[in-house]
């Protein structure tokens, strides 16, 4: 183990999980229709409603990933003048090249607290903005999980879908890693609750057993409008969709998707747990797959010729926050490896 990199840098290093490379390996011979017509797409769709429970609408797309996502649905539900709250360690704000503001619509920031928005942050965010000389908050963008892997819950939800009603704000959550918020043990709701919170919301794959993929999920039927269109004009309508189809029928199959995220956020909780028994403090508590341990700033080098991880913000005198992502494929000769080097 001392002579291999152990990978703990992100959750998307692996090309997917067997049982999802088994549904494509079979489908090789098969001929589909294209751009996600096909019957594997339908099913997949098929699923996905049927976790939102009984009577409730909602279109359902596949893109390749999650930054397509983003770009695609955002800049199709603003009009020229409007724009988005995202906590300042927002993806889109961070991480994604600025492709919101490309598309002309800026991204107004709020402070997080603990990686959260709070909704008074965002009703102050609109109180400011008061005439036609500003930007037009139109839609409030969270993470869940996020960026720091906490765990939004109902009531933390609730909150801010009431301020989005007060302020004429949509909601909008990113799932790039939602799978393991839905299988954290902070977290106190289910898919269907949160589908009845949100105007749009997306299920991650990409970071969570497929090849790549994630489903974006349209509550709020009045933004339909010419969808398919617009993903097209992205770049976002793949020839071969049905492989997006395909992907998640088997992801979702039995519950698979949970499955592997609990895997993931059980690896996490004894990595922090064997991390806290010898005396690290974390820049945040553990609550899904990503942990933060703080260390000293000469132990970051000896982590490096052994360890894949992302050295993270917020060095200060008691050390430097470093991040540990965990996967279905962590095992525990890992995190007994990570322990014994860490110190």
């Amino acid at each position: 183990m001392a002579n291999k990199m152990i990978n703990f840098r992100n959750d998307y290093n692996s090309p997917g999980h067997p049982a999802v490379l088994r549904a494509v390996a079979e489908c090789a011979g098969v001929k589909y229709p294209g751009y996600g017509t096909d019957a594997a797409s339908e099913r997949a769709r098929s699923q996905i409603a049927g976790l939102l429970g009984p009577g409730r609408c909602a279109d359902i797309h596949f893109l390749a990933g999650g930054t397509q996502v983003n770009l695609t649905a955002l800049s199709a539900f603003l009009r020229p003048h409007e724009a988005v709250i995202a906590p300042g360690s927002a993806h889109i704000y961070v991480h994604e090249t600025g492709a919101i503001e490309a598309t002309g619509h800026k991204v107004l920031t709020v402070p997080p607290v603990n990686g959260k928005v709070r909704a008074e942050d965002v009703r102050a965010v609109c109180k400011s903005h008061t005439d036609e000389h500003m930007v037009k908050p139109r839609l409030l963008y969270i993470s869940q999980t996020t960026e720091l892997g906490t765990v939004y819950t109902k009531a933390e939800l609730s909150s801010l879908r009431e301020v989005c009603d007060v302020c004429g704000l949509l909601f909008y959550i990113d799932g790039a890693r939602l799978g393991y918020a839905l299988s954290s043990e902070y977290c106190d709701f289910e898919l269907r609750e949160l589908a009845g919170l949100a105007d749009v919301f997306y299920i991650g794959g990409t970071k969570n057993g497929l090849l790549f993929g994630e489903a974006l999920v349209i509550c709020n039927l009045k933004l339909t409008s010419d969808f398919r269109f617009l993903v097209k004009q992205h770049g976002g309508l793949l020839s071969k969709g049905f492989l997006l189809g395909i992907q998640f029928t088997a992801l979702l199959e039995g519950g698979l998707y949970f499955d592997l995220a609990k895997q993931a956020n059980d690896a996490a909780a004894k990595l922090t747990e064997g991390l806290r028994n010898k005396g690290f403090s974390f820049l945040t508590e553990t609550e899904s797959n990503q942990v933060f341990p703080i260390v000293p700033e000469d132990a970051i080098k000896r982590l490096e010729e052994n360890i894949h991880f992302e050295v993270w913000a917020g060095a200060d005198e008691k050390g430097t926050p470093i991040r540990f992502v965990t996967t279905w494929l962590t095992t525990d000769e890992e995190i007994e490896a990570v322990l014994g080097m860490i110190r």
